[in-house]
């Protein structure tokens, strides 16, 4: 891999001034400072894509792995932008998170096999299936595919009729998620467990040999779709607690206050969000060792979410 220490020089054709990007930086309740940040990293990597793009003939998916937290999203979202303005491609964004099962779904995955799979996020639950019929049905040049979406709010899948709607092929297909790239471990490493969460409502590992046989499954053929690879590292998992709790209060801001907090509206507090992060422990500790070495362009960060260097294959 090269190693890029981010002495970047743009030409013209990169440069778009902050003015451009102020509704995408209020969208996502970004610091000004973002823009520096995009531009010196981000822009070219648009441009290595994106021109690249334009002389194929066929759909590019391109994989972003990160962290809950880490930007992997926003990352997305200013990335479909640069596409959509700069090259005049047809960008679809998709994230794991809009294939979650419903609520219902989970619920019976609890009762039936472990009480841990009705907390949205682990692999198990999510309907792996859709996603690929989706993305296939977003590479074809006829028909409208339509496009589920999960609302964290309610913990619960949007109803159909409000899923959004894809009239065209899509250019370039983004996947974002805390997942993308993790592959099944050896039963022996699953014996110990590895956090609270495991030790006292897992203590038999039924829950995690569970998520770990459904990555070996049809998750690999999701992730074998993918052509190009992306990757935000934190430094450790110790990262992962603040930068979910930063998430959680950015959907608090985003609520009313007539709903935040209230009936199916519920955001987590710190002792919830602690407990929740458990969850992905275990995967995101071992993507964190096993994937960097097999992605196209990893973006190093530190604890402050800042990237410190670029490893790319190009």
């Amino acid at each position: 891999m090269a190693v890029i220490n981010g002495n970047l020089k743009l030409d013209k054709e990169q440069i778009i001034q902050t003015t451009e990007l102020h509704d995408f930086i209020s969208q996502h309740q970004l610091p000004q400072l973002y823009v520096d940040e995009a531009k010196r990293w981000f822009f070219p990597l648009a441009k290595a894509i994106g021109e690249k793009q334009k002389k194929s003939s066929k759909t590019t998916i391109l994989g972003i792995n990160g962290a809950q937290g880490s930007g992997k999203s926003t990352l997305a979202d200013l990335l479909a932008y640069l596409f959509s303005k700069k090259y005049q491609l047809n960008v679809v964004v998709l994230s794991i998170d809009d294939f979650y099962l419903t609520r219902q779904q989970r619920e019976v995955l609890s009762k039936s096999v472990h009480p841990l799979l009705a907390t949205r996020g682990v692999p198990g639950t999510h309907d792996v299936g859709l996603a690929m019929n989706i993305i296939h049905s977003l590479c074809d040049v006829a028909g409208t595919t339509f496009i589920p979406r999960f609302d964290k709010a309610t913990d619960d899948r949007v109803a159909e009729q409000n899923w959004d709607q894809i009239s065209t092929s899509a250019d370039i297909i983004i996947l974002e998620g805390w997942c993308l790239g993790a592959e099944q471990q050896p039963e022996e490493d699953l014996l110990e467990p590895i956090n609270k969460l495991e030790k006292e409502e897992d203590p038999d590992a039924i829950w995690r040999n569970y998520v770990n046989r459904q990555l070996g499954g049809l998750y690999q053929d999701l992730f074998n779709m993918i052509d190009i690879w992306i990757m935000l590292k934190a430094p450790s998992f110790d990262c992962v607690y603040q930068w979910r709790l930063e998430q959680e209060n950015k959907l608090r801001n985003s609520l009313s206050d007539s709903t935040s907090g209230t009936g199916d509206n519920q955001v987590m507090d710190e002792s919830g969000v602690e407990r929740f992060i458990q969850h992905y422990q275990r995967i995101t500790e071992h993507l964190l060792d096993t994937l960097p070495g097999k992605v196209d362009y990893l973006f190093e960060m530190d604890k402050n979410r800042k990237i410190i260097k670029l490893k790319s294959t190009d």
